[in-house]
């Protein structure tokens, strides 16, 4: 995740460092790299993007403690921890699991803005508004939604592929993304009615009681750990008879993992739990794939669960 940012340390020769490192690290010359990084921290010894490739290339090296003793550097030098260090030492169980660093996802946001929708569906087959609308689509049947829903609340909304999705079957959208790179392009849509600049429980908790009928998100709960607080604030949002729509990675085990995407995995358990406590009743919770990564099927869980 590290090559698509780079914090500049503001000395010339020290820049050139991690320069050369980056371009060793590449061709496979790890020993090498490592030494050109060390020379740009001696340098410069808040250089956090220096720091953060030094403890890539300790893990790559096999050198756990110095590639732990690297990532907290690295966070000391940057504390909104923009190449996300934390998520480096939760997977390397130098700190237990937690939420991401605000910092990170928006920076990785905001970087990503402007080709999201190409790499998404192009490079990696995405697929999840159209799963989320099946899924929604599915519960039906039992009687449980309307035709239409008045209010939708999308969370995590990115540039708007879920709004596109789901105009035939809402009415106005509300849109929560913690990316301004991400909100600008889903303003540009001419989907929403609103668009907030926030973390997602933040935005949630900011929304009168019962005032939708449908909170969703495409992929959005992959960036957090325990869903718990979001899945409360959706069910205190909720109209009777409302509807909770997502999408998660899934992993056999129980309980959260923090997988090798530096994403977050649930458990089927997890999420049937997490929705009881919080008074919704599960429709579904459906094994699924949205994505595809090094040409194989990431796993993933659909979920609808209504207000009663």
């Amino acid at each position: 995740m590290s090559s698509w940012l780079f914090l500049s340390s503001g000395n010339l020769i020290a820049d050139r460092r991690f320069d050369f490192g980056r371009d060793l690290q590449s061709r496979g010359d790890l020993s090498a790299a490592a030494d050109l990084m060390m020379q740009a921290v001696e340098l410069e010894p808040g250089f956090a993007s220096a720091w953060f490739s030094l403890g890539e290339l300790r893990e790559q090296l096999g050198e756990r403690e110095q590639a732990v003793d690297a990532y907290r550097r690295a966070r000391g030098a940057d504390p909104a921890d923009k190449h996300g260090a934390k998520l480096r030492l939760m997977r390397l169980g130098a700190e237990e699991l937690s939420g991401m660093p605000e910092g990170y996802v928006a920076a990785l946001f905001d970087q990503y803005a402007p080709k999201f929708d190409k790499a998404l569906v192009d490079d990696l087959n995405y697929r999840g508004p159209q799963v989320l609308l099946e899924a929604v689509l599915a519960a039906r049947p039992a009687g449980r939604l309307p035709a239409r829903f008045r209010r939708a609340i999308d969370l995590g909304c990115g540039t708007g592929l879920a709004a596109q999705e789901f105009a035939s079957v809402v009415d106005e959208f509300i849109g929560i993304d913690l990316s301004s790179g991400m909100i600008e392009r889903a303003r540009a849509s001419g989907l929403y009615a609103r668009l907030d600049v926030a973390d997602m429980l933040q935005g949630l908790q900011a929304e009168s009681d019962a005032s939708a009928d449908l909170v969703m998100a495409a992929d959005a709960f992959v960036y957090v750990p325990d869903l718990a607080p979001i899945v409360s604030e959706a069910a205190r949002v909720l109209q009777p008879q409302g509807l909770l729509a997502f999408t998660v990675e899934a992993h056999s085990g129980e309980g959260i993992v923090l997988g090798r995407s530096l994403r977050y995995a649930h458990s089927a358990d997890y999420l049937r739990a997490t929705l009881e406590d919080a008074g919704l009743t599960a429709c579904a919770i459906t094994p699924v794939s949205t994505r595809m990564e090094a040409g194989e099927a990431v796993p993933g869980f659909v979920v609808t669960a209504s207000k009663s």
